[in-house]
């Protein structure tokens, strides 16, 4: 986001009676108090009392971009994009040099409010054919989002994400719906009100539909979300979720070719671990896309369909997957809990102590794990080479912005890597110095 952040501040001392904080600071004890200005560095974690001067990065600064262009001088065919769901960050991402987008996570594009009841719609409907009017409503809104970003990335690849997440994520939380179903008897026109607008519900019907608003949310409530029905799994059970995004897709590719716009669709299935799955999903792509190219008379433009490894089976039997996919991007976030069994959520609880102890060499939510994490990543690449030769080959994680990680995957043979906007420039200079270091693998599509 291009905002600085720091977080696991536990020396703070919070006094919310007060409105205050304190912290020692060497034999010091200094207090902050609501309304005081401070001033941090989300890169170096110093934090500083009053208000600092500060400026907006500016990536057309001409000692910026003449050191860039040493940096890429270097790192030669070995790609940088960025994770952008929208198009302002697109933008800004081209502006810090990115050469496409690694990922768009569709699912970001729900949560506006304009978009969440047809999106809760879409999830409470008892038959296909009420799920398919709430989509129909959805393709409209995701066709105008994917637009905007063929547009920003002129020329350059769109890798698109199919829907990740549970389904309970756009859903109302269920201890809060417990709370307001018993509150509702004795409630005023007020809190109704405020009912009705928290779940698009009108205040006159909320007596008989929270009720089975609640009913849905239980029904979808999982023990482990993050190992459940998401991914690719969504769109196997409910089909017409991925037929209504590839739609989207490819008409929003049609539109923007036809303005002269160069567009490089690449569309990515997540959580795939078995080599059915993604070809279960591929044939709703492919169908989708033949008819709307066809229709558009554009059966020429050129698209890809690929899948996340994410899980240790995918990295597994990457040369199965591999032969149907065109391309891997390496989620290297979930990858990272599920080899490890570690939750992102909840390691910090013990992560300190590993650290002391030299368990963690470095966050491995940071810092991919080379030596377990990274050895699944580099059989992948190995297996889904030996099917698949032509395999383009990236990472998509939050790691693709950090050094040592870039080297790695440099090294691992990859293609490209992937990180937030704002990273682009740090993933650049790291591409340059893996190159300068060392040569890629055998692994390496241009060995």
């Amino acid at each position: 986001m291009g905002l600085p952040c720091v977080v696991g501040a536990g020396a703070l001392h919070i006094d919310e009676h007060k409105g205050q904080f304190t912290v020692q600071v060497g034999a010091k004890e200094i207090t902050v108090k609501e309304g005081d200005w401070i001033s941090f560095d989300g890169a170096t974690a110093d934090v500083y009392l009053g208000q600092a001067k500060t400026k907006d990065p500016d990536p057309s600064s001409p000692l910026f971009v003449e050191f860039m262009q040493w940096a890429d001088k270097f790192r030669g065919d070995f790609g940088v994009r960025a994770n952008a769901d929208i198009p302002r960050d697109a933008k800004a991402a081209r502006e810090f040099g990115a050469e496409g987008i690694g990922l768009c996570r569709t699912e970001h594009m729900f949560f506006a409010s304009d978009r969440i009841p047809y999106m809760q719609a879409m999830i409470l409907a008892e038959d296909e054919k009420t799920r398919k009017q709430a989509l129909e409503k959805l393709l409209v809104m995701q066709r105008k989002d994917f637009v905007g970003l063929f547009e920003e990335m002129n020329g350059y690849p769109v890798i698109i994400r199919t829907l990740d997440p549970p389904l309970h994520e756009f859903l109302p939380k269920r201890e809060n719906l417990m709370v307001d179903l018993a509150l509702l008897p004795h409630a005023g026109g007020k809190e109704k009100k405020k009912m009705s607008e928290a779940y698009g519900i009108p205040a006159g019907d909320l007596k008989k539909r929270l009720p089975l608003l609640l009913k849905r949310v239980e029904d979808l409530h999982e023990f482990n979300p993050m190992l459940g029905f998401r991914g690719c799994r969504l769109g196997i059970v409910h089909p017409e979720i991925t037929e209504m995004q590839a739609r989207a897709i490819f008409e929003a590719a049609v539109q923007v070719a036809k303005k002269g716009v160069k567009v490089i669709p690449e569309v990515m299935i997540p959580l795939v671990g078995f080599k059915q799955e993604l070809a279960l999903q591929k044939e709703i792509v492919e169908r989708v896309a033949n008819e709307v190219l066809e229709k558009a008379g554009m059966k020429k433009l050129k698209y890809m369909i690929g899948t996340m490894i994410e899980i240790p089976r995918g990295a597994l039997t990457a040369n199965q997957i591999a032969e149907v996919a065109d391309f891997f991007s390496f989620g290297t976030n979930d990858l990272t809990q599920t080899a490890l069994g570690m939750s992102r959520d909840d390691y910090t609880k013990f992560s300190k102590k590993y650290e002391e102890l030299k368990i963690f060499t470095a966050d491995p939510f940071q810092s991919i794990d080379q030596q377990g994490v990274g050895k699944l990543i580099e059989q992948a690449v190995k297996l889904g080479r030996s099917t698949n030769p032509k395999l383009e080959i990236g990472i998509c994680g939050e790691h693709g912005g950090d050094p040592s990680s870039v080297e790695f995957c440099y090294r691992a043979g990859m293609d490209y890597v992937s990180c937030s906007p704002y990273r682009v420039p740090i993933a650049r200079l790291a591409a340059a110095q893996a190159a300068i270091s060392g040569d890629k693998t055998e692994l390496s599509r241009t060995a």
